[in-house]
């Protein structure tokens, strides 16, 4: 093993998280507000309300939950670096986090119950499951994390 081998895996910045999440968000809302609406037969300003509403929660919980998903991944494999397979269970772990909130606040604003409001909530799911999956690909190619050379003296020494 190199010593750049042995030098953690670099995670992305706070601003670099803040502008993940922002333009994850309004590039859905575009898709997901108008298309919603017809699909549900819901007022506009209805699906505006559950959209925004829906986008600040998953603002918040996409922030928190990446942080703690790639500290986790680097501390288990070294690297926040991620497979298929991984991004699969990054997004399907990410969206019931996310339904376990949502399912009950739209209900509660529509005025429905909550086995009425799973089959919104599911279709929405269903679209951010797919949408997450290549807008992450997308983001990580557009904005790849930066990869910075350690000098082999900043590493600790390895044993041989």
């Amino acid at each position: 093993m190199s010593t750049l081998d042995s030098a953690p895996a670099p995670l992305r910045s706070p601003s670099d998280r803040v502008r993940h999440a922002l333009l994850f968000e309004c590039v859905a809302l575009a898709l997901v507000i108008p298309v919603g609406a017809y699909l549900f037969g819901l007022h506009t300003e209805d699906m505006d309300f559950i959209g925004v509403g829906s986008a600040i929660t998953a603002t918040a919980w996409n922030y928190i939950y990446n942080l703690g998903f790639d500290h986790a991944l680097r501390r288990l494999t070294g690297s926040a670096r991620k497979s298929v397979g991984v991004r699969v269970l990054h997004t399907l772990l990410f969206e019931a986090g996310l339904q376990v909130v949502l399912l009950p606040a739209i209900a509660w604003y529509l005025r429905i119950s909550i086995p009425q409001a799973f089959s919104m909530s599911f279709s929405l799911a269903l679209f951010y499951l797919v949408y997450a999956f290549f807008f992450n690909i997308a983001y990580d190619w557009v904005f790849p994390v930066a990869v910075t050379r350690v000098p082999p003296s900043a590493l600790p020494i390895a044993s041989e």
